[in-house]
């Protein structure tokens, strides 16, 4: 299968893909590990034979809503899991997967794949990197949740966690477009009747992305217009080195607040995530703003690795940090 024809069922799993996991299309995307755009069985001899240099160190490649992992594909060659295996002796494993499923039901999935891959990877696995881009981030913190909740094994192997572009605090995109379907629903014009089933149509996935629900429960108590509630976002989890790279389009500090990456607001990029009541979790140092950087140039910057192989290299207060800062203007 080509690239592009993958790209095109990556846009068209974001879009409607949990229509077709739930009619059982074809064109459904289960959740797998790739090599080469082909996705492995988790069978030993299976991944034995697509990674031949297996390791006892993994780095966990997911990619975004509507996005394969070719995301990650850096113009000129390599990636950030190629340069993280170069770097760090991590062997990379890209995950592909259908993003207009519920944010906690890929979550689950991922959950299960990582602690089935325990016990067939060829070697015996001692860390295990997380690498999220946009959505990518959230299923990862949900599939962290769900693994802290059911006691799994892998869990006990993540050392650090990094999320690129991701909505922590959810999209503001998607909550205008819930309020916009929800009054135009209540217009008596059929016109505007039949424009809210249409824009209710999108995936389960792009709804959650709107407050960054990563389970069920709230997903159950999200109202249209609200912003958050005392209970929501779910805490990082304690245990877990976390790392937030954000962009913004402009270099002023001020516009760069208001409009963030162009998808994605600085404070849901960056968030005030806690790893419980009252504690902030991140120091600042453990969150980067790469400035005049567009939402999708996250995924595959130079600019950006460096700064992730900093993080994975060890915090040395003296070095100065890669990446282009935010001007400091008025």
């Amino acid at each position: 299968m080509g690239k592009k024809l993958e790209l095109a069922l990556g846009i068209l799993n974001g879009t409607i893909g949990d229509f077709l996991a739930e009619t059982r299309n074809g064109l459904a995307t289960p959740m797998s590990l790739v090599v080469g755009g082909s996705p492995v069985a988790l069978e030993r001899a299976a991944l034995e034979r697509a990674y031949p240099k297996a390791g006892a160190r993994v780095v966990v490649l997911a990619h975004g809503l509507m996005c394969t992992e070719s995301v990650w594909d850096i113009p000129g060659g390599g990636d950030y899991g190629a340069y993280l295996e170069r770097d760090f002796g991590f062997t990379p494993l890209y995950l592909r997967f259908n993003s207009g499923l519920a944010i906690p039901d890929n979550g689950a999935e991922l959950a299960r794949l990582l602690e089935s891959l325990l016990g067939v990877w060829p070697v015996v696995i001692d860390e295990i990197l997380l690498l999220g881009f946009s959505m990518g981030g959230l299923v990862v913190r949900a599939a962290c949740h769900q693994a802290s909740v059911a006691g799994m094994r892998w869990l006990s192997l993540v050392r650090r966690a990094i999320y690129v572009g991701t909505p922590h605090l959810g999209a503001p995109y998607e909550r205008v477009g819930r309020v916009l379907s929800k009054l135009a629903s209540a217009v008596p014009d059929p016109f505007a009747r039949l424009a809210a089933q249409i824009g209710d149509l999108r995936s389960d996935g792009i709804k959650d992305l709107g407050d960054a629900d990563l389970r069920h429960e709230d997903r159950a108590r999200r109202r249209v217009g609200s912003l958050r509630d005392p209970e929501h976002p779910v805490p990082l989890l304690p245990g877990i080195q976390h790392y937030i790279v954000a962009g913004a389009l402009s270099t002023d500090p001020r516009l760069a607040m208001v409009f963030g990456d162009a998808l994605v607001p600085m404070p849901s990029g960056t968030n005030g995530l806690r790893t419980e009541p009252g504690t902030i979790a991140l120091p600042p140092r453990h969150v980067k703003v790469f400035a005049g950087t567009a939402h999708m140039t996250l995924a595959h910057d130079p600019y950006v690795y460096e700064q992730i192989r900093e993080w994975c290299d060890g915090w040395s207060p003296a070095s100065p940090e890669p990446g282009r800062d935010l001007e400091e203007e008025g």
